[in-house]
């Protein structure tokens, strides 16, 4: 700490500015009404400005005290506009209407004689300014895991907040406030904890459950980190898993993963010891960080550990089959996945203990945590990848703890899962069909479209929001429960539901019987969202022991079945039958089976598996295909030749591998979140500001998905890395490794070519643009990877470029954006061009130019 008597606190005085509407999600496009007029920065105490909100259609400033409940340097903020009739807007709006954005003016207060090091915590707050500088991403979900490092001198510190009411996060009854709480704390200015503990999984029967473990680390000074060792009092811990060399930039937050054996049985805490210098340096430092051991029955639920795509460790509560459990010796049992609700912890008992109930199942219970309390992205791409790791990572259990029980069949689930973990069932149900033995979705809502209307956003040419719109084709339930069919569903919802209301599953519950799917739905009378036994219901208990007992075959054989595909990249196979491409990611695509006979619309290549498909001749829009176990699978595409039709798919993928986009890199920007190891996020050591972009980006990545991000400006870690990369350019971008990629960025221009192969122009120009032209879209790698480029022609359109960068869900981010300065208050519309790529990294044609 520093060596004076300094602080540093948060004055108590606030001037509020608002409010202005603002739709579900916006923020991360801009669409600050501020901006029009220079934004924040420039607006005056007393002033007032257009508003739809308020009455007179006038906004203006007020000023208020912040609670400050346990120090001066914390400020808890509860915002509230009375001159704003929410009755009535809610009324024909819904909930849409009580979300609205406003901006806060604070000061942080520093004295004493020397710089200090501090950490600024923003719950609830997605963007905010300290001394001028704008950051995005903030702590909108309270994690405390990135806060921004700052170095602040003696004096006032002007701090800008801007908040948005969201009523995904903040809910829709009750008074529309805004409830946000910034904190100031110094820390050391070197390698320190970012979050106290080691994770570390608990200790059954004398072993641990798992030997993966990782700590957080935040470097919180302003030269960058190397670690050298990880150790314990013992031996070195280090193992296989972590590499020695990692390096914490100035200002970075980063999982650091490592092996680490049993203790002994008499040890009731662990200490590790991390050995770490700073780059350049000779001499060593050591951080030490303890973590007390939790000791459990190998029968009770208990949490393991193991390694998450992304690179870093994550956790999931495991409950075996109980010892007392009547289940066949030699039979490989099914695993009940229960996924968590909102802001909720798989350890905490509320989840880990919901089915001690019902003991006896014959069932591996499995409580994935998503990653994050918010199941890191709606448990769609990132929380699900962590469903499926941890599911694969019972076995390597089984081995570790030399399990003598029943086996697990790790092909076959029976998802539940309660709130946001409901919509993750559905998600599961409809994206891995053939994984399903059974699936119980119980209060979740169908889709973040339904759950609060994206009717207010800025006003934007249909053709823009439908591209937004159609970016979130994979997780709109409500247009992909045709996939569903063949799987026995229990739908669940308290009939008083005031959090989800129980229109969600009551329209499924239509929607399944359309698509005339096997499902049954059950409204309890008088409850409410949530209540002890939800999760064990006696209809739900009678629909676990069905289906945990059940020996029906996986993928069941269906004679008529449809797939609907909103990308392919999210979805698995559904009866041996597969999509691989289509031919407009804008559009869903669909594959229509009756008996062998198969019909398609926008699908461009298809995969069929004979094995469960069935050999034989296989109809596609009237070609032939024979198909036989043997061979494996048979990829086919649609031929350019109409009379040919479709044909057997020869493609050299290895060695034309950046020409053909598939697998990992299919969807909107979101793929970036299937990366394989850590983020690789490259800045230009020419320009020093992209540096500061990268570290947002890096913080924003470990805040909302608790990700690892290696940020370099060096090529090499590009080249030879796993892991999506992220580039963070200003002015000249460097090609592609496609030679024809149709997006280029020159200095102060971009050129997009366009479906029929015509180029389109957009410069930057002083005078006229105010600083903005931007593009965030992206490109191919190599084995599947893909690198998303956030460019701008100067800092403050690379700013804006960088919000688009996934944060929260609901967002709608397509292939690419091409930004100009108007996006700062016009949103959506602010975008200069803006669609998709097909299969070969072609500009669609239902994407978007002006």
């Amino acid at each position: 700490m520093d060596e004076d008597a300094g602080s540093v606190t948060i004055a108590n005085e606030w001037h509020v500015v608002g409010p202005w509407q603002i739709g579900t999600r916006e923020a991360a496009w801009g669409a600050d009404p501020l901006e029009f007029m220079g934004g924040i920065e420039k607006a005056k105490l007393g002033d007032t400005y257009r508003s739809s909100l308020p009455r007179n259609g006038t906004a203006g400033w007020s000023t208020m005290q912040a609670r400050q409940p346990e120090s001066m340097a914390n400020a808890s903020l509860s915002i509230r506009f009375d001159n704003v009739d929410w009755d009535s807007l809610r009324t024909v709006y819904g909930w849409a209407a009580v979300q609205y954005q406003a901006w806060a003016k604070g000061e942080i207060l520093v004295t004493g004689n020397t710089t200090k090091h501090v950490i600024l915590h923003t719950d609830g707050i997605m963007e905010y300014s300290v001394d001028g500088v704008r950051r995005f991403g903030g702590d909108f979900y309270g994690f405390r895991r990135a806060p921004v490092v700052l170095h602040l001198a003696p004096g006032r510190h002007d701090l800008l907040l801007r908040l948005c009411r969201d009523v995904r996060a903040f809910g829709g009854i009750g008074e529309p406030t805004i409830d946000v709480f910034v904190q100031v704390e110094m820390v050391s200015g070197t390698l320190e904890l970012a979050k106290p503990g080691i994770l570390l999984s608990d200790v059954v029967d004398g072993h641990l459950a798992s030997p993966l473990a990782s700590v957080a680390l935040r470097n919180s000074g302003k030269s960058d980190v190397e670690i050298i060792e990880i150790r314990t009092s013992e031996s070195n811990v280090s193992g296989p898993r972590f590499i020695p060399g990692l390096v914490v930039v100035s200002g970075q937050t980063r999982p650091v993963a490592f092996d680490i054996s049993t203790p002994a049985h008499t040890v009731s805490t662990i200490h590790i010891f991390i050995i770490y210098k700073e780059l350049g340096a000779r001499s060593t430092r050591t951080l030490v960080v303890s973590q007390s051991i939790t000791q459990k029955s190998v029968y009770d639920p208990h949490k393991i550990t193991f390694l998450h795509p992304g690179g870093m460790i994550s956790y999931a509560m495991l409950r075996p089959p109980a010892r007392n459990a009547t289940c066949p010796v030699d039979f490989s049992l099914p695993v009940l996945i229960a996924n968590h609700g909102a802001g909720v912890e798989a350890e905490s008992p509320m989840v880990a203990h919901a089915f001690d109930p019902i003991p006896d199942l014959c069932v591996w219970v499995l409580f994935p945590t998503g990653v994050t309390p918010w199941s890191g992205d709606d448990w769609h791409n990132w929380g699900f990848a962590d469903i499926e790791a941890a599911v694969a990572s019972i076995p390597v259990w089984i081995e570790h703890v030399e399990w003598k029980g029943p086996g697990v069949d790790v092909n076959r689930w029976i998802m539940t899962g309660h709130s946001n973990g409901g919509q993750g069932t559905w998600y599961g149900l409809t994206h891995r069909p053939d994984k399903l033995v059974a699936a119980a979705p119980l209060s979740g809502y169908a889709s973040i479209q339904k759950y609060v209307p994206y009717e207010l956003w800025q006003p934007a040419d249909p053709r823009r929001t439908a591209i937004t719109s159609a970016s979130l084709n994979s997780y709109r339930h409500e247009m992909l429960m045709e996939n569903a069919k063949g799987v026995p569903v229990l739908q669940q919802h308290g009939e008083i539901d005031d959090n989800v209301p129980a229109y969600h599953s009551r329209f499924l519950s239509q929607k399944l019987f359309q698509a005339e799917c096997n499902s049954t739905y059950h409204e309890v009378p008088g409850q409410n969202h949530w209540w002890d036994t939800v999760m064990t219901t006696e209809r739900l208990k009678e629909f676990y022991r069905e289906h945990t007992a059940s020996n029906a075959s996986i993928p069941r054989e269906l004679d008529e079945f449809t797939i609907v595909v909103g990308d392919p990249g999210d979805m698995g196979p559904k009866n041996g039958v597969r999509v691989l491409n289509l031919i407009d990611p804008g559009q869903y695509g669909r594959v229509v089976v009756k008996r062998r006979f198969i019909r398609t619309t926008n699908v461009l290549k298809l995969e069929l598996d004979p094995v469960v498909f069935g050999e034989g001749q296989a109809w596609i829009a009237g070609v032939g295909m024979e198909l036989r176990s043997g061979s494996g699978v048979t990829r086919v595409v649609k031929s350019q030749d109409d009379i040919v039709g479709w044909e057997v798919d020869t493609t050299d993928y290895e060695a034309e591998d950046v020409r053909h986009r598939r697998g990992r890199q299919l969807g909107g920007m979101t793929a970036i979140l299937r990366t394989h190891g850590p983020f690789v996020i490259r800045h230009q050591a020419e320009h020093p500001m992209t540096a500061q972009i990268a570290r947002q980006i890096s913080r924003n990545l470990h805040q909302y998905f608790f990700a690892d991000t290696i940020i370099t400006s060096d090529s090499t870690s590009v080249d030879n890395g796993t892991g999506n990369v992220i580039s963070v350019v200003l002015g000249e971008l460097p090609p592609s490794l496609h030679e024809r990629f149709p997006v280029v960025a020159t200095g102060s221009n971009v050129r997009v070519r366009d479906s029929t192969g015509r180029a389109r122009y957009y410069s930057y120009e002083p005078r006229n643009s105010g600083g903005g032209l931007g593009a965030t879209f992206l490109r191919p790698l190599c084995g599947e990877r893909v690198e998303l480029v956030v460019w701008g022609a100067r800092f403050k359109s690379l700013l804006q470029a960088s919000r688009l960068v996934p944060t929260v869900t609901g967002v709608g981010q397509p292939d690419f954006v091409v930004f100009g300065d108007s996006a700062r208050w016009r949103g959506v519309e602010g975008a200069l061009a803006m669609g998709f790529f097909d299969a070969e990294w072609n500009v669609t044609a239902s994407s978007v130019f002006s």
